[in-house]
């Protein structure tokens, strides 16, 4: 049975509308975090993947997305001087924005901050002699990062179990600066949260991934998602 919980004559009407005791989800996710420990290990680009087939997936048959409870958290790529390479990643981001604001996500940006990091060659790096003999002593190079997509995320997680949006919160994340939140939903709100890590073998090319033991004892689900539960959801 449903019912219609609000309406609007503007426009257009939006209707939400629940199902009586079906318990509600919100999505969290961390993109550049799934990006990294994912998508950049399986060859997948953002745009090739099917995020809102993959939150129907972690929904289940039994429960329901929130209204608005499909959260989307990244850094918005910058333009660089003269950059061809930095307007395409403008471009093909502003594609993967359009999409996912169809389907109903709500996308939540950051600045990515650009600077110079230093990486002194020594006997912890594999091949370091080599590197030695060419005098080069340290590499220094480039790394953007983002900046509060981790304090955005507990915001919002905090917010929406205070105004009671949702049931269970989804997080898609396996950064520890959200155990406060976490930690706060669940003991002062009551509210349940679910951690989806994951978990991909060591190759030749890419390291291990594993999900954050940390993250599995502050939350009342885990789910441990491997490449082949992954694979469904990237496009051809």
């Amino acid at each position: 049975m449903k019912v219609a919980c609000a309406s609007s004559r503007s426009v257009q009407v939006f209707q939400l509308c629940y199902s009586i005791g079906m318990e509600k989800v919100d999505i969290f996710i961390d993109a550049g975090n799934f990006y990294h420990m994912v998508l950049k290990k399986l060859g997948c680009r953002e745009m090739n993947f099917d995020f809102e087939k993959f939150a129907q997936f972690l929904k289940g048959d039994n429960r329901e997305i929130a209204f608005g409870g499909k959260r989307y958290y990244v850094g918005t790529v910058r333009e660089t001087m003269n950059g061809h390479e930095s307007k395409q990643a403008m471009s093909n981001q502003n594609s993967l924005f359009s999409n996912l604001i169809q389907t109903g996500w709500m996308i939540k940006t950051s600045k990515l901050r650009t600077r110079l990091e230093k990486i002194k060659v020594d006997d912890r790096m594999q091949g370091y002699k080599k590197i030695f003999k060419t005098g080069i002593k340290e590499i220094i190079y480039e790394r953007s990062r983002e900046k509060g997509i981790d304090v955005k995320l507990a915001t919002d997680l905090i917010v929406g179990a205070v105004d009671n949006k949702y049931d269970t919160a989804i997080v898609v994340s396996s950064d520890t600066d959200l155990i406060p939140a976490v930690q706060w939903v669940r003991a002062r709100m009551k509210k349940k949260v679910e951690y989806i890590g994951f978990s991909f073998p060591q190759t030749a090319k890419v390291e291990a991934t594993r999900p954050v033991k940390t993250l599995i004892y502050n939350t009342d689900v885990q789910r441990v998602l491997s490449e082949n539960d992954i694979k469904p959801f990237m496009k051809p």
